[in-house]
């Protein structure tokens, strides 16, 4: 009888396991060139992108950049999922990083008119991180301690923040979030 208690908890934390350890995703390069308590100053080179910004929920805009990798593209072409996923602007705005392969080779172009492809400029951000699943209280607590944290350090803030997520709604355990700011920043 003990031993059926425990099955469904043991079901459960193995599938979910199972579906973590799956999450083997491609992530954007970055690298680390300070550190302040606990922001990391980081430098981002340029990378492939999709975007797109609405004035309806964020569903909404994964939904369209979910088409585009999904084959919804000029080239009918099926592109691998990565990691982060950038939401700004109150998530009005969601971005996709695309495979590294795309820096140098040609973008396939969006057949939806609301989706934008472009080779993002290499810049410096001022990161945090956090975990669980976020939530506006979360987002900007982080956000104002790293703007604390900035104008303490006497940066210069060039951008509005950035949500990241690493990770898929299905990860319970050790989820990865960050609040990204770009920052004038020079070695």
């Amino acid at each position: 009888m003990t031993m059926n208690k425990f099955t469904p908890l043991l079901i459960f934390l193995l599938l979910n396991t199972s579906i973590v350890m799956s999450q083997k995703y491609e992530t954007q390069d970055y690298e680390i060139v300070n550190q302040i308590d606990n922001v990391e100053i980081r430098y981002y080179p340029s990378a492939p992108m999709i975007k797109v910004s609405a004035d309806v929920s964020r569903n909404n805009n994964f939904g369209k950049l979910f088409r585009y990798i999904t084959g919804n593209n000029g080239n009918d072409e099926k592109i691998a999922m990565t990691t982060p996923v950038y939401m700004s602007n109150e998530n009005r705005t969601m971005e996709f990083v695309l495979p590294k392969k795309f820096i140098s080779n040609e973008l396939p172009v969006p057949n939806d008119s609301e989706v934008e492809a472009y080779i993002s400029e290499p810049k410096y951000f001022a990161a945090i991180k956090y975990s669980g699943y976020s939530n506006n209280r979360k987002e900007k607590g982080y956000k104002n301690q790293l703007i604390r944290i900035i104008e303490e350090s006497k940066l210069k803030i060039l951008s509005d923040h950035y949500v990241l997520s690493y990770d898929a709604p299905t990860k319970f355990y050790n989820r990865r979030n960050e609040i990204l700011i770009q920052v004038n920043y020079s070695d």
